[in-house]
């Protein structure tokens, strides 16, 4: 005999799908944003439902951009240090620019003024960098308390990100993001440690399109 009322799924799948819908709906809009109609029509549910789970729009918004943003930290996390803590500083720089540009709807909306709390992901980021930067004062590289680095690298890092996505024609320079990390970098770092650009980050500069498009 036919279910005509089928089993409704999980809590947590429920939830997870409408993230799932709404980075989707998020990063395909023209206009980067999504309303709460189209999520719920994209995993057949209605409204009651994404309120239950989330509140309101902003408190989906900010479950997008949680779970986004966990994903990139585990990624780093699961990453090797090298025996070079200045060398893992600069892969940190290129990896957050890297994330920008793979995921500029996210990434926009994880530093728009018109989200009412900034998401805990955001606090988590900074820890990490702490800790690269905790490392280079062990090793005697570090100019700076590691806290002060990382204010500096951090607000400078996601400055370049956001200029080069908001305003490609103005910003989009291959070799911004190079000339800004290392004038930080050498305020923060003592002197002889700052690297130079390498093919590495060549190669995450070129990912970036005239235009602010993103080369995958």
């Amino acid at each position: 005999m036919t279910n005509l009322h089928p089993t409704p799924a999980p809590a947590g799948q429920m939830r997870a799908a409408m993230i799932e819908a709404a980075r989707r709906l998020l990063e395909d809009s023209p206009i980067r944003n999504v309303s709460i109609r189209e999520v719920c029509e994209a995993v057949g549910v209605g409204r009651s439902v994404l309120y239950r789970h989330f509140g309101d729009k902003n408190g989906l918004l900010s479950a997008v951009i949680d779970e986004a943003f966990n994903r990139y930290i585990e990624r780093k996390r699961s990453r090797e240090h090298t025996a070079d803590p200045v060398t893992d500083l600069h892969a940190c720089w290129d990896d957050y620019l890297d994330f920008a540009a793979a995921n500029p709807a996210l990434y926009r909306l994880m530093f728009s003024p018109a989200m009412p709390k900034m998401p805990d992901a955001a606090g988590r980021i900074f820890v990490l960098l702490t800790e690269a930067l905790d490392r280079c004062a062990v090793a005697g590289a570090l100019r700076i308390p590691s806290r002060e680095a990382a204010q500096m690298i951090l607000s400078a890092n996601t400055g370049v990100a956001l200029s080069i996505l908001s305003q490609p024609d103005r910003f989009g320079d291959p070799e911004l993001s190079a000339r800004v990390r290392d004038a930080v970098f050498a305020i923060c770092l003592t002197s002889g440690t700052n690297r130079p650009k390498d093919p590495g980050t060549q190669a995450l500069d070129d990912r970036f399109e005239v235009g602010g498009q993103y080369r995958r």
